[in-house]
């Protein structure tokens, strides 16, 4: 059984963003596990586990402009269907 079901997977572009506070931000308001928030001030990479992935992009959303999203279900994935 897989605790946090969605692989969620983005790029946020945008102006002075800061990897950091995304991360804390994501860690402190949506239950999740495996957050990679990597980047710099113009593009900032984000992989991030969780049941809600709707609400993470919603919120990065709110940093920049969101792009390349990828939202997969990883309880599919593992019982080897596609998706």
């Amino acid at each position: 059984m897989i605790e946090y079901k969605y692989d969620t997977q983005l790029l946020i572009d945008g102006e002075n963003l800061d990897e950091d506070a995304v991360h804390d931000y994501i860690i402190s308001h949506f239950k999740g596990d495996c957050l990679i928030a990597v980047g710099d001030e113009e593009t900032i990479k984000i992989h991030f586990h969780t049941n809600e992935p709707w609400d993470v992009l919603r919120y990065c959303a709110t940093v920049g402009e969101i792009y390349d999203i990828v939202v997969e279900d990883m309880d599919r994935q593992a019982r080897g269907l596609r998706g």
